[in-house]
C-alpha cells in the first residue's frame, strides 16, 4: 500500500488513535507511579501530625512551627509549606479508612479492559508505614497529589470524588481538565442517556456502554444564534472537533462527518461516525435540532445495520446508535426503543453560550468599542492637551 493510500485509509487513522492513545497511557502510568510514593507519605504525615495533636492537646500552630523547622533543617525540601501541610491533616481527616476509596464495579471494569491503574508490588508494600500498607489497594495512591488538591477544594461529597478519580484514573485526565470536568458538573451527567442497552447488550457490556454516554452534552464552546439548522451545529463540532472529542470523553476516535454508505441504489449520509477504542465498538451519531421524534430511533437503527454489516470486525462489539437532540420526552423515547434490537441512546445537548435571536446585532462591533475607549481616553481628566508649535 502506498503512503498516499495509507493517509486516505480509515483503518490506518484508527491505528493511529489507538498508538497514539496507547502512549498517553503509558505517560500517565509513569506518573502515576511516582506520584502514588507522595501521596502515602502526605497521608501518613497527616496521619501522624493529627494523632500527636490529639494526644498532646496540640491546636493549629503545630503547622507553621513544623513548616519553619523543615524548612530550617531541609532546606531543598518542596511541598512542605505550612499550607501543603495543612492539606495533608485535611487530607487524612477526609480518608481516615482509605480501604473505603475503592473503585466500584463499572471502575474496576475499565481499568481492567484499559491496563490502567497502579498496582502495589508485594516487596514494596513491606516497606510502607503500617497504616498505609494495610489499605494498599486504595484508589487514593493513585490519583496525584496535584488532582487531591482540586478535589479537596472543589467536591465536598466524598463518592463525588471518588468518582471524579476513578474517571481521572481510567481517562488519564490533567488537573485543568479535571477541574473543567468538575465545573461542567460530569458526574451529574455521566450515564443519563436514556438507551435500550440493558435488553441488548449482555451486562457487563450494557454498564460500560451506559457509563460512557453523558446526557446533557455541553458545547459550551459553540456559539449559535437562533434560529440555526444542523448542518451549522455539525460544522461548528468539526470545527472545534478537539474540544469536542473532550466533552464525548476518552476513546473516541472520529471516523468521518457525512458517512455515505450505498444501499441498493441510494445513498444515505451518517452525520458522525466514531470508533471508540475501550468499547471496541463503531458509534454512529445523529445530530438533531429541537425535539426528539420517534422516526429518528428507526433510521439509526437502519444505520447501525449497515454498520455492523459493512464495518464492523467480527471481533468487534455490536455498533452503538446515538441520538443528540435539545429535548427528549421518557415516554416517547420508551415507545420508540419498542422492537428495536440494536443498542441505541438519545442524550441532549446544550449550547450554553447561544445567543437569542437578533441579538447579536444589538452587541457593539470592535470599531465602535474602540472608538468609545479612544473618545473616553481623550476627555479623561488631568490628560494634558498637546498645543502644536508654530
Amino acid at each position: 500500500m502506498t503512503d498516499n493510500h495509507l493517509r486516505k485509509s480509515s483503518d490506518f487513522t484508527l491505528l493511529l488513535s489507538e498508538v497514539k492513545q496507547r502512549i498517553q497511557r503509558a505517560q500517565t502510568q509513569a506518573v502515576l507511579a511516582v506520584n502514588s510514593e507522595l501521596v502515602r507519605l502526605y497521608w501518613d504525615i497527616g496521619r501522624i501530625i493529627d494523632a500527636r495533636q490529639k494526644h498532646e492537646g496540640w491546636g493549629s500552630a503545630v503547622i507553621p512551627r513544623l513548616a519553619q523547622e523543615l524548612k530550617n533543617e531541609m532546606p531543598e525540601l518542596k511541598g512542605f509549606s505550612e499550607r501543603n501541610i495543612g492539606r495533608m491533616v485535611a487530607f487524612y481527616k477526609d480518608y481516615p479508612d482509605p480501604s473505603s476509596i475503592l473503585p466500584q464495579a463499572v471502575a474496576k471494569l475499565v481499568f481492567s479492559q484499559t491496563g490502567q491503574g497502579t498496582p502495589l508490588d508485594v516487596s514494596l508494600s513491606e516497606k510502607l508505614p503500617q497504616p498505609v500498607a494495610e489499605n494498599a489497594g486504595s484508589l487514593l495512591w493513585s490519583v496525584p497529589w496535584a488532582h487531591h488538591v482540586i478535589l479537596m477544594d472543589k467536591v465536598s461529597d466524598i463518592a463525588v470524588r471518588r468518582w471524579y478519580m476513578e474517571q481521572t484514573l481510567a481517562n488519564g485526565w490533567s488537573r485543568n481538565i479535571l477541574a473543567l470536568q468538575i465545573e461542567a458538573q460530569a458526574h451529574a451527567r455521566h450515564g443519563k442517556a436514556r438507551s435500550n442497552f440493558e435488553i441488548t447488550l449482555p451486562p457487563h457490556q450494557s454498564d460500560l456502554v451506559q457509563q460512557t454516554l453523558k446526557d446533557p452534552y455541553i458545547f459550551a464552546f459553540l456559539t449559535l444564534t437562533e434560529p440555526f439548522h444542523e448542518r451549522e451545529l455539525e460544522t461548528g463540532l468539526m470545527r472545534h472537533l478537539e474540544k469536542f472529542l473532550l466533552e464525548l470523553g476518552q476513546g473516541f476516535a472520529f471516523v468521518g462527518r457525512q458517512y455515505k454508505i450505498e444501499v441498493g441504489d441510494e445513498d444515505f449520509y451518517i452525520d458522525l461516525l466514531f470508533y471508540h477504542l475501550r468499547l471496541r465498538a463503531f458509534v454512529v451519531i445523529e445530530l438533531k435540532k429541537g425535539k426528539f421524534k420517534p422516526e429518528y430511533a428507526g433510521k439509526l437503527n437502519f444505520y447501525c445495520n449497515v454498520v455492523n454489516e459493512r464495518l464492523k470486525h467480527p471481533t468487534d462489539q455490536p455498533t452503538i446508535g446515538l441520538i443528540l437532540c435539545q429535548e427528549r420526552s421518557r415516554l416517547l423515547a420508551e415507545y420508540s426503543f419498542a422492537g428495536i434490537d440494536k443498542p441505541i441512546g438519545i442524550s441532549t445537548y446544550e449550547l450554553t453560550r447561544a445567543l437569542p435571536k437578533d441579538f447579536r446585532s444589538t452587541l457593539p462591533t470592535v470599531e465602535e468599542i474602540e472608538a468609545e475607549l479612544a473618545e473616553a481616553v481623550k476627555h479623561k481628566p488631568g490628560r494634558k492637551r498637546q498645543t502644536s508649535k508654530k
